[in-house]
């Protein structure tokens, strides 16, 4: 048995010695495979990945961080083809130079085909380069890899140096596996680094810590000689005096790290995705007082708040205050003058994509211009509020794609919304969204918790989560035809978020569009005479009416007609297919749905059997499902409703759930027998 053990031990030493990483070194057999052995259903796999941060005294400018990146990605088919682009973001202050600007080092890119049995390469060329300027702080390098086909093979490196001290995330999983990871993050004794595991992730690396040493080197030159009427030889003598220093190391050689699993209703897969995050805690030079960075949301929310592009904005007023007059002249209810403001903003600055907590070019510029980022935007609408003698605040939040804040810092944020306070409530508003309603945000704003920051330098804490459910009511009137076809009419009313999800999924289609979507996977369904209304009152519901023709609504079986009685509406599968739930069901608000289904019996014919009414439900109120149904003379009538109070399922409560949702899923397919008098 040892010897088989040790026979095995040094097979895989054999195999770990064999792969060769170096940049350039592209084997036979990585060009020659087809699928992933471990995942044969992904697109794409990260071969290799190297990061390695550390920090090179430079003299003039201190310690410099320099993060060197290599990556070997092995695409498959088509669908893998997007893993060519690559995007690589680099903090650059558009006001004048800056130590802390990123600086990309050393870029290249080599593309590997195998053609023939021999292995072709096509270099990264300046052409396949492009720069952009996100915002005033932000620019991205894109790049795309050129001769992407599949089974080909795309490898990469580069350098960002800089002088900050801050240290980006260090991500250990994508959505492709990755076969191999090393790492290695030095850092100077000088500065103390707190490290944390994404606690969400369930994929937890292996981090070796240790110590290694590093050392300064400092170059001197002093002059020699007096001069002057000695005669003495000017001259200058040159010296070299080192510093050694301990660096802290963490250190790993990762394999085989599962990708992240895209399943139905996560609606952000980052916030499971196992990283490491370090925060800088304290830095102390030799024979300097210790400095302690180690901060609190308080003190992050107090230096937001007295950033010239953040707090100074709120009280600038002299380029509004003429328009806001005019607009509220005669109003006294506080109620009209919020959605007065509220509207005006929306209509007078348009957002230009831009997030961010601070300002891009200033309230006042934008107001002028008409065009302005989120911070622009929803700072001059809690300034005009306040104006109007409103309590209003700005409110810090983490949009969904930049993660949830897991530790006190700046970079926590990214976008910034107004909370208007009253007595007992609060009510989020943002003004960059065409859409957007009092109390309803954008869905990527409605991550975890907001941080309200009040002029007097006080913050708290605010759920983003809804609380309120968005319907969707939903009556149909069906009268059954002798060629087994239904016609009738359709009603639905959208309140919330789900009347904000119908403005935004409809905003520029025609009404041609808008039937092909309602028809698109319906089966022999015809919709005509179709009407929508509230589209651009957003403090109204949508209401979307129209006729229809659903051919083939029923079976004739043996003379008895079989029928479902949603028709087309009826869910057709049941979405939680997968046997374990890795992250939980995010269905970012509570939702209640309700179809009322009024059925007109065909001409000789009766009820044979009908569904049973029933009501079961979900984690005691989380949720509950309705179907009652009952025969009135000639009609049958179906009132069926859904209610989820809570709009996130958590993967530990997965199992029970999906047998919720399927018994729902059987119960609407359930099937009406008619039979003749």
């Amino acid at each position: 048995m040892k010897k088989l053990i040790c026979i095995a031990v040094l097979c895989l030493a054999q195999t770990l010695i064999g792969q060769n990483y170096k940049f350039g070194k592209i084997s036979m057999e990585e060009l020659s495979q087809t699928a992933d052995p471990d995942y044969p259903e992904a697109n794409a796999a990260i071969l290799y990945r190297s990061q390695n941060i550390k920090f090179n005294y430079v003299q003039g400018k201190g310690f410099v961080q320099q993060n060197e990146i290599q990556e070997r990605i092995k695409i498959y088919n088509k669908e893998g083809f997007d893993y060519a682009t690559q995007l690589i973001k680099l903090y650059t202050s558009s006001e004048g130079s800056s130590s802390l600007n990123e600086s990309l080092i050393g870029l290249k890119g080599i593309t590997y085909n195998l053609v023939g049995g021999k292995i072709e390469e096509d270099k990264l060329k300046r052409d396949g380069i492009f720069e952009e300027k996100t915002n005033k702080y932000w620019e991205t390098t894109k790049f795309t890899m050129p001769n992407i086909k599949e089974g080909c093979i795309i490898e990469f490196e580069y350098m960002i140096e800089s002088q900050q001290t801050s240290i980006e995330d260090i991500e250990f999983q994508q959505l492709i596996p990755i076969k191999n990871f090393s790492l290695k993050i030095k850092t100077p004794e000088y500065f103390k680094y707190k490290a944390l595991l994404n606690p969400k992730a369930t994929y937890i690396p292996n981090l070796v810590p240790s110590k290694e040493r590093g050392q300064i080197v400092i170059n001197t030159k002093t002059r020699t000689g007096s001069g002057g009427m000695s005669g003495a030889v000017m001259g200058t003598e040159r010296s070299t005096s080192n510093i050694d220093y301990t660096a802290d190391v963490i250190s790993a050689n990762l394999a085989n790290i599962p990708p992240l699993k895209d399943e139905a209703y996560v609606d952000n897969l980052s916030n499971y995705q196992a990283r490491l995050i370090l925060e800088l805690e304290t830095v102390q030079f030799p024979g300097e007082t210790l400095t302690n960075l180690s901060t609190t949301w308080d003190k992050v929310t107090k230096t937001i708040y007295d950033d010239s592009d953040f707090g100074d904005q709120l009280n600038k007023k002299g380029y509004y205050d003429k328009d806001i007059d005019a607009i509220l002249s005669g109003i006294t209810d506080p109620q009209q003058k919020v959605s007065l403001i509220f509207n005006y903003v929306k209509s007078k600055v348009k957002w230009n994509e831009y997030h961010g907590y601070t300002t891009d070019q200033g309230v006042a510029k934008a107001y002028k211009e008409g065009v302005g980022n989120v911070a622009d935007i929803n700072l001059m609408l809690t300034s005009m509020l306040r104006y109007a003698g409103l309590k209003a605040n700005p409110v810090l939040v983490s949009t969904k794609s930049n993660g949830i804040p897991l530790l006190p810092t700046r970079s926590g944020f990214n976008y910034v919304v107004c909370a208007l306070e009253t007595d007992n409530n609060v009510v989020l508003l943002d003004a960059s969204q065409k859409f957007t309603a009092e109390g309803i945000l954008p869905t990527k704003a409605l991550n975890w918790l907001g941080r309200i920051i009040r002029e007097d330098g006080s913050s708290i804490w605010v759920d983003l989560v809804p609380t309120i459910s968005s319907k969707e009511n939903v009556s149909i009137n069906v009268k059954l035809n002798p060629d087994l076809s239904a016609t009738g009419k359709v009603r639905n009313q959208y309140t919330n978020y789900q009347a904000f999800g119908i403005r935004n999924k409809f905003e520029n289609y025609n009404t041609e569009e808008m039937i092909e979507s309602l028809e698109k996977g319906k089966g022999e369904l015809e919709i005509s005479n179709f009407e929508i209304e509230n589209m651009k009152d957003v403090a109204q519901p949508v209401t979307q009416s129209y006729d229809y023709t659903f051919n083939n609504a029923m079976e004739d079986i043996g003379g008895k007609l079989y029928l479902t009685p949603m028709l087309f509406l009826a869910p057709d599968e049941n979405p939680f297919k997968e046997d374990i739930r890795n992250y939980p069901i995010d269905y970012v608000y509570p939702i209640a749905d309700k179809y009322m289904v009024n059925i007109m019996l065909p001409e000789g014919y009766t009820v044979e059997t009908m569904p049973e009414s029933i009501k079961f439900q979900f984690n005691g109120t989380d949720g509950e499902f309705t179907y009652l149904g009952k025969l009135n003379g000639n009609f049958i009538q179906f009132t069926i409703s859904l209610d989820l109070n809570k709009s996130l399922i958590l993967a530990s409560e997965y199992e029970q759930y999906k047998k919720f949702y399927q018994l729902m899923i059987e119960k609407q397919t359930e099937k009406v027998v008619l039979k003749k008098v």
